[in-house]
């Protein structure tokens, strides 16, 4: 449904998206995970056609973005960091605007609203002005208004960034029924937790897309065995872990350190509670930067 090959967009002298190679299957959830700056909104917007790029080419949905914009946004939903709500419309007149701003059948508009506010739960907030709505109805909102032309590939940018944690599990709920349904999702995200929702993730840094893998995949990948270590003073234990022999790398994880060795290293004699664990994206993500030369980005 997705397919880039060698896109390159710069701004200057940045290269913000650097040769990226990149295949979307149908009905598959991809997920795009990277730092600030790493290049995600600027490929979603290569791939809307909202972007031109400078090499390379995009083809989503059976069509060549360069050439055929407008059959592509036709048949994409496409959800940004900031979504072009109206705080002074209600629920339901925002999704009124946008269904005429997409040209939905009025024919098929009431019942495809009232199942979109049915699968969100907001039904009992159609009257609501968007502006007294909180973050995450916000978002439901965001996302109901981008299904309304019935689209058949679903491109969100870090869609549930600064939502509370029961509002991304609910949207999350919403966004796997749509996948159920057929709907083919890419999704830039900052919270590695979703990315452990995705089928395949791909990390992305500098402009770079530096692996790509189903969750365990990736996990599997990540040389050497990874320890949970918990002690009194982490800091300290953290300075004596750190070129330790045997020791890859050590890394913060909340109260506690989460320790690289080499594969079947023995366990350094410097305290600490020390628990085999399988390593999460966030150790796969700094592992991986971690090795990256410093002058990848740099053409």
């Amino acid at each position: 449904m997705i397919r880039a090959e060698q896109l390159t967009r710069r701004f200057g002298p940045l290269v913000a998206v650097n040769q990226l190679d990149l295949v979307i299957a149908r009905g598959e959830v991809f997920g795009l995970v990277g730092p600030d700056g790493a290049g995600k909104t600027t490929t979603l917007r290569l791939l809307t056609g909202l972007l031109d790029a400078n090499g390379g080419r995009a083809v989503v949905a059976g069509f060549p973005v360069a050439e055929k914009p407008a059959e592509v946004r036709d048949r994409i939903g496409y959800m940004a960091q900031k979504f072009g709500l109206y705080g002074d419309l209600t629920v339901e007149e925002n999704m009124d605007f946008y269904a005429d701003l997409f040209a939905v059948n009025p024919a098929e508009l009431e019942p495809l609203k009232l199942r979109l506010l049915a699968m969100t739960r907001m039904a009992e907030f159609r009257g609501r002005p968007a502006a007294k709505l909180s973050g995450g109805m916000k978002q439901k909102l965001a996302l109901m208004c981008t299904l309304l032309h019935k689209p058949r590939i679903l491109l969100l940018d870090e869609p549930t960034n600064g939502v509370d944690p029961v509002s991304r599990r609910d949207f999350w709920i919403i966004l796997d029924e749509l996948v159920r349904e057929g709907m083919t999702l890419l999704v830039t995200t900052a919270y590695l937790d979703e990315a452990e929702r995705c089928h395949r993730v791909g990390l992305m840094h500098h402009g770079r897309l530096i692996r790509v893998g189903t969750p365990a995949e990736l996990k599997s990948a990540v040389p050497g065995d990874c320890y949970e270590v918990a002690a009194p003073n982490a800091r300290d234990l953290r300075t004596a872990l750190e070129g330790a022999p045997g020791v890859l790398s050590v890394k913060p994880a909340g109260a506690v350190l989460h320790v690289f060795l080499e594969t079947n290293a023995v366990i350094p004699g410097v305290g600490g509670e020390w628990q085999r664990i399988q390593p999460t994206l966030e150790d796969v993500f700094v592992s991986v930067i971690g090795r990256e030369p410093a002058h990848a980005s740099q053409h």
